[in-house]
């Protein structure tokens, strides 16, 4: 396989998985293409000065500014949309359906309470299902600093959670 057949596939891959996170953010499929188109030029005009082993976090991260960017400028507000996680299955009955959808809502809430490096971590482990190594390559993390993170990340989510719980039951 040539360098660029390989250039091409990491870059297939890559802007695939930073896509879905988009979309998962709450950006349009239109706004992720353009911003994804966007952050591929800039590659190939700075991929010189880009470190080979840093590729995918430095395109990850130009994707993301670009993205927030974008909201500033439309004035809008980067949250998770329930309706994107899949928990709902068509074989549900009626009721576990209601059930299921309580869920994601309770799910999108606390997300979007949490701070953004959390929220980040959480929908690449488990919304895109990434590995350890893939986020810490993606974020350009050592891979027990990223564990660190997410324990964390988790802790937060369950402490909100937990909240959450507790001003339902009063």
């Amino acid at each position: 396989m040539s360098r660029q057949e390989e250039l091409y596939l990491f870059l297939h891959e890559k802007t695939a998985i930073i896509f879905k996170y988009l979309i998962k953010n709450g950006a349009n499929p239109r706004d992720a293409e353009d911003i994804i188109q966007e952050a591929l030029y800039k590659f190939i005009l700075y991929i010189d000065s880009v470190d080979p082993n840093k590729a995918y976090s430095w395109l990850f991260r130009v994707a993301i500014n670009q993205y927030y960017d974008l909201c500033r400028k439309q004035q809008k507000e980067v949250n998770v949309s329930f309706e994107d996680f899949d928990l709902v299955d068509d074989s549900f009955l009626p009721e576990e359906y209601v059930q299921q959808t309580e869920m994601k809502k309770e799910i999108y809430n606390i997300l979007n309470r949490l701070s953004p490096l959390h929220k980040q971590l959480l929908l690449l482990k488990y919304v895109l299902g990434l590995s350890y190594k893939e986020i810490a390559q993606m974020l350009d993390l050592n891979p027990g600093t990223l564990k660190t993170y997410l324990f964390r990340a988790r802790q937060s989510f369950k402490k909100l959670y937990e909240e959450e719980g507790k001003h339902d039951r009063d």
